[in-house]
């Protein structure tokens, strides 16, 4: 999902967000969201905003702590954007749409097994970050 520019400064576009993955988790899913869903996000200010609070608190979504400023627990931080950024090397874009359109077939390209060893990797990370009781784990 491509968010529009500025989208991450407006408390409302989170629980549209959220909005959209109840509706994509009902659809691929069926059944998960009767037995609860466990989410893992950060603690920024979208997040953590009354409005997405509320929402998250309504519909009974669990949320996994997360230390302040851990970007080493956030898969898209440890394992997504570095390949990514790989990818895109020196690419130039004319146009936003040339853009979206290079990440959605990268993103379309990417074998089941990439998001599987990234979340898989989520397990050693907390094991590490416990036993470091809260400080950075670098790999």
């Amino acid at each position: 999902m491509v968010l529009d520019e500025g989208a991450l400064k407006l408390k409302s576009e989170d629980s549209s967000t959220l909005d959209r993955l109840k509706e994509a988790i009902r659809r691929k899913r069926p059944g998960l969201l009767s037995r609860g869903v466990v989410l893992q996000h950060d603690n920024t200010t979208p997040h953590s905003a009354n409005l997405t609070q509320q929402w998250l608190q309504r519909y009974g979504w669990e949320i996994l702590p997360h230390p302040a400023h851990s970007p080493d627990l956030a898969p898209s931080d440890f394992h997504l954007f570095g390949p990514l950024k790989r990818h895109l090397g020196d690419m130039a874009f004319e146009t936003e749409d040339d853009l979206i359109s290079e990440l959605r077939n990268w993103f379309d390209n990417l074998d089941v097994d990439f998001f599987r060893v990234g979340i898989n990797s989520l397990l050693q990370r907390w094991q590490k970050c416990i036993d470091l009781h809260g400080d950075y784990v670098e790999k």
